[in-house]
């Protein structure tokens, strides 16, 4: 066999040992944050900027219950999608005369789902950080989020707050978050619901 030959077979086969080490020694996977099972697609966006009316919660004027209040919400073309538009929204500003329930300047970080109709909400820091403490207020919080998602979306059955990326036990040491929450009505005025 001629030198050149081996040589050209050498290269080649470098070459392909190469691009195989590249391809997998690069980490595909899902992000540390997803739990296991889940997307974490952006949502996707329609040119029309369709809305759908949903339920989303604040705080009432004597500050002792949540109230729903009907709000325009971006229509998302999956339940993922919508999953997102939805706490988006909650996370928001709450339409006067009410109060937000969520800590100021809480952003999301993403939103997961199971084929068991477990939703994992994934919020910024500031939902502990900025909380102002108390039992009632954290119910506020904790429930604003899980009844918004459960009361307008049929596939999502429980709703799992993670902070960062992580699992907490609490957001301000009350309401045990270590596992996903069924809705509860519970604080929610049920006399009426608000249009904002």
């Amino acid at each position: 066999m001629p030198r050149r030959t081996v040589v050209i077979g050498a290269i080649a086969l470098l070459a392909i040992a190469g691009a195989a080490w590249l391809a997998f020694s690069r980490p595909w996977r899902q992000p540390a944050d997803a739990p296991a099972g889940t997307s974490a697609t952006p949502p996707t966006t329609t040119s029309d900027t369709r809305k759908i009316t949903g339920t989303l919660y604040y705080v009432s004027e004597d500050g002792m219950s949540l109230v729903g209040v009907q709000r325009e919400v971006p229509f998302g073309e999956t339940v993922l999608d919508q999953a997102r538009h939805i706490v988006v929204a909650q996370l928001g500003d709450a339409p006067g005369p009410f109060v937000s329930a969520v800590p100021p300047g809480t952003t999301l970080r993403g939103v997961f789902l199971t084929d068991r109709g477990d939703a994992f909400v994934d919020l910024s820091g500031e939902a502990r950080t900025r909380h102002t403490g108390g039992a009632l207020d954290e119910l506020f919080t904790v429930y604003a989020i899980v009844n918004a998602l459960t009361m307008n979306l049929p596939a999502v059955k429980r709703v799992q707050i993670l902070v960062e990326g992580k699992e907490v036990d609490t957001l301000a040491g009350h309401v045990d978050l270590r596992h996903p929450l069924q809705k509860n009505l519970k604080w929610v005025r049920t006399d009426k619901t608000e249009k904002g």
